[in-house]
This record gives C-alpha cells, sequence and structure tokens, in this order.
C-alpha cells in the first residue's frame, strides 16, 4: 500500500517540491516546526532509515547537506537540524529544520494549522537559493 510520501511523490496528493531527481525528492512539510522546515525523502518506500540501500542512504544525506546549506542562506538560522524520526509516515525521512536552539527540535512545536500562503512563501524561498549553491538540476520549484 503506498504511503502518504509515496502518494505526494507519485502526484497524487501535491507538494510543494523544492528538489527532485532519481533518487530522492524534497518537499515542504505541512506541518512545519520552523519556516523552511523541509523534508528529504527517498523515491524507493522504506520504512526504517536503517534498512535503506548504502548508496541511497548517502545520497539523502548529501541532498539534504545541500539544501540545508540553502535554508541557511534563506533563512539565517543558527544552525539546521536534522532529525530522522519515522514515527508519523512509514516511509524514511530527514526533517531539516532551521533552528535557534534545541527547543525546535520539538515536534510539539509543529504547526498543524499554518496558513497555506505561509507554507508557499517559505517553499519559494529554497529555489533561488539552491540555484544560487549550484543545484539547478534538480530544483523544482
Amino acid at each position: 500500500m503506498p504511503t502518504l510520501f509515496t502518494r505526494i511523490i507519485d502526484g497524487e496528493i501535491p507538494g510543494r517540491f523544492v528538489w527532485k531527481d532519481d533518487t530522492g525528492v524534497a518537499f515542504s512539510t505541512i506541518a512545519p516546526i520552523t519556516p523552511g522546515h523541509t523534508l528529504v525523502v527517498p523515491r524507493a518506500q522504506v520504512d526504517h532509515w536503517i534498512d535503506l540501500d548504502d548508496d541511497v542512504a548517502a545520497h539523502l544525506l548529501l541532498v539534504g547537506k545541500a539544501i540545508g546549506a540553502a535554508q541557511m542562506d534563506a533563512f539565517s538560522p543558527a544552525r539546521i537540524g536534522v532529525i530522522i524520526a519515522g514515527m508519523e509516515v512509514p516511509h524514511t525521512h530527514l526533517h531539516l529544520i532551521p533552528i535557534e536552539s534545541e527547543r525546535d527540535l520539538d515536534f510539539a512545536r509543529a504547526d498543524g494549522a499554518a496558513p497555506a500562503d505561509a507554507l508557499d512563501a517559505a517553499a519559494d524561498r529554497l529555489p533561488a537559493a539552491l540555484v544560487a549553491r549550484g543545484h539547478e538540476a534538480a530544483v523544482h520549484p
């Protein structure tokens, strides 16, 4: 059975994509902890990150690193936090979260009622930052 993320990747459900390549995608979460909170997801539907193919795991981390650098440029946080929790959707995903402190890594702070225009505005900031860093081939505005 396809996961929510597989359905987003396949276009059955809309997503605010900022990255697409043959191995994975990245899109904004609909319940951000902070503006710019982005998910990096493999195209392959793998539940637990420790079960990922080594090459896919390495690729996702490199994509996360590229997006994290773009988040630094676009949002100017103190750091980019990374969480691989995997409890809410049974499909591996990295949470990339612009943070000012470790308090910003608390899922209880997620805004499940974030307005669509705020989500759009945050997602719109990343493509230009990714292009400026040389990742235009994967950028999906």
